[in-house]
């Protein structure tokens, strides 16, 4: 074991520690890991749920950011032999600096958790799977089904990406310090293929960004608003059977992607 004591929690790197051993043990048995995985886990904190991947893995890799915990974790090292630490920030870190097909299940701190699911999921075809801890509002909106107020960018980005599970909500009572809001956990399947060419994801993705940027406003107007053709984007709707006044939130992601189809993007006009 471990000489130095674990440093205590950062606010601002939103740091709140995974306590209870019953939810680990949740979290390694739907990663459904074997010998032959590779786990890059995002945020180990104090180890609790490395300790736990490195068991049942062939290799961990986990990235920290606070050079405390890392230099904490560092200390454990002789315990976990399979085990590679990397002092550095997920959101910039080199993706391929771990090898394709690993498996990522991490603790998100909260303050990032948005723009790593965005980055995760834009090298989603590295990553079969993800088991993910997050704010439960952000796994109610990755779930989100058109119509409902939780249904954003991050519903139908996410949902393009992956086939996606809320396996269970985490009291904060889990968490020391305990958090202000409750958590869940969530399992993401990667869809590999998504049947777009580049050229054709780019636009879907750019669409998708437009309609929401206004939210209150109709599809067509927030699409002009954000340098669409105004008519273009009417007729669009039209041949799709959809109401001219139709909102985002009220849009399936078939529709977005073909929606996409149908509209050039701004840059495109000439």
């Amino acid at each position: 074991m471990s000489s130095l004591s674990p440093p205590p929690a950062l606010k601002r790197l939103g740091q709140n520690f995974l306590i209870d051993p019953n939810i680990v043990r949740k979290i390694v048995a739907l990663a459904e890991l074997g010998p032959q995985d590779h786990v890059l886990e995002i945020g180990p904190g104090r180890g609790i749920l490395t300790e736990a991947l490195c068991r049942p893995a062939g290799q961990v890799t986990a990235i920290e950011i606070d050079p405390r915990l890392h230099e904490y974790l560092e200390t454990r090292k002789q315990e976990f032999p399979n085990l590679k630490l990397i002092l550095g920030d997920a959101l910039t870190h080199p993706i391929d600096s771990v090898p394709s097909g690993a498996i990522v299940v991490a603790n998100l701190p909260y303050y990032v958790s948005t723009p790593l699911l965005f980055r995760l999921l834009s090298d989603r075809n590295r990553f079969p799977r993800m088991v993910l801890m997050l704010q439960n509002e952000v796994a109610d909106r990755l779930v989100a089904k058109p119509g409902g107020s939780d249904y954003s960018v991050l519903s139908v980005m996410a949902q393009h990406a992956a086939e996606i599970t809320k396996a269970f909500r985490v009291s904060a009572q889990c968490f020391r310090p305990r958090p202000e809001v409750g958590s869940a956990v969530v399992l993401l399947r990667t869809r590999a293929q998504s049947g777009l060419t580049p050229q054709e994801e780019s636009s879907f993705t750019a669409i998708v960004k437009a309609a929401f940027a206004h939210r209150r406003k109709t599809v067509v107007n927030s699409l002009r608003d954000e340098g669409y053709d105004q008519q273009q984007v009417g007729e669009a709707l039209e041949s799709l059977g959809l109401s001219p006044t139709i909102r985002a939130e009220r849009l399936s992601l078939d529709q977005f992607v073909r929606l996409s189809s149908l509209i050039k993007r701004p840059a495109e006009e000439h």
